[in-house]
């Protein structure tokens, strides 16, 4: 496949946004679609096609990404009249979204049976991430064809990050979940236990400074508290109702290895009570205000 064919991108969201760009600033020409036409329109760039279908952008396009937010959209996107399966050209689809194994393998199976390989790599670094091009990135699927695209998915990912995990699709997929819910489950306990810190009297940078050179850091502490918590902006551009879906997803993939998950368990719930609260459109680090109420104190600069 050649490096200087045009590039089809499905999804320009919070993500795909920042993807595409890259893509483009990487010198690969691009066919977009997005539900929302604004947002196609605008998309900056003369070597772009501004599609109005994911049928267009598969008739246009050999290789096409898509980063979407449900494993139904993507469902949707693929399967559905008007859907990338119809394209004319598409021979390669890659799955940057987190759709769950399930649905991962399903699409999978039904484009395999159209001739249309499937890379499902979904990519864990945010949109701190996304905008920097410094994501990682797992992938599935056939290793030939990831190493035929492994030069696309370097444009947008750190690309010592950018690492195959099997040939199954679907693989990547579970390992995204569990990651996810490391994640989630690691902003969570932080939050409680800087909540208690700040009841007993100590400084939330004092603490994070501690913690992170000692064996309790983690993702949140590492990243999400001084830059989105600490100070109150509360902006990293995660949803809350998206980190429940994969916390979800990695509690409905254990279901059906039947694996239990005592502790994911306890995550799920307390997740899915920060959405009973109507906390799903916001950003996931104000969870962190479910403990502060309970606590009386506010985990914010002294």
């Amino acid at each position: 496949m050649s490096e200087n064919k045009r590039i089809g991108f499905v999804g320009l969201g919070n993500m795909g946004y920042h993807m595409a760009s890259n893509l483009a600033k990487a010198g690969h020409p691009l066919a977009i679609y997005d539900i929302r036409k604004e947002v196609v329109d605008s998309f900056p760039g003369e070597d772009v096609l501004r599609l109005s279908s994911p049928k267009e952008v598969a008739d246009q396009t050999e290789i096409v990404l898509v980063s979407l937010p449900t494993p139904q959209v993507v469902k949707s996107v693929v399967l559905d009249e008007n859907g990338l399966i119809y394209g004319s050209a598409i021979r390669v689809y890659i799955d940057l979204s987190t759709s769950g194994r399930t649905v991962s393998k399903e699409v999978g199976k039904a484009l395999a049976e159209s001739g249309i390989k499937t890379l499902d790599s979904p990519v864990s670094g945010g949109v701190p991430g996304a905008e920097k091009a410094t994501l990682s990135i797992m992938v599935a699927g056939e290793k030939e064809i990831f190493d035929q695209c492994k030069h696309i998915l370097d444009s947008i990912g750190n690309k010592d990050k950018v690492l195959h995990v099997g040939e199954e699709i679907g693989q990547a997929q579970a390992l995204k979940v569990i990651n996810n819910l490391l994640s989630s489950s690691a902003l969570a306990i932080t939050s409680e236990a800087m909540v208690l810190g700040v009841k007993a009297g100590l400084d939330p940078n004092v603490m994070i400074d501690v913690l992170n050179v000692s064996s309790g850091r983690n993702s949140a502490t590492e990243d999400k508290f001084k830059k989105s918590i600490i100070n109150r902006k509360f902006d990293y551009g995660f949803q809350t109702a998206l980190a429940y879906k994969d916390i979800k997803l990695c509690l409905d993939l254990a279901a059906d290895l039947e694996v239990p998950m005592f502790l994911g368990n306890n995550m799920e719930h307390f997740w899915k009570f920060a959405m009973t609260q109507g906390a799903g459109d916001k950003d996931y680090t104000t969870i962190i205000k479910y403990f502060e109420e309970w606590a009386g104190v506010e985990v914010k600069e002294q």
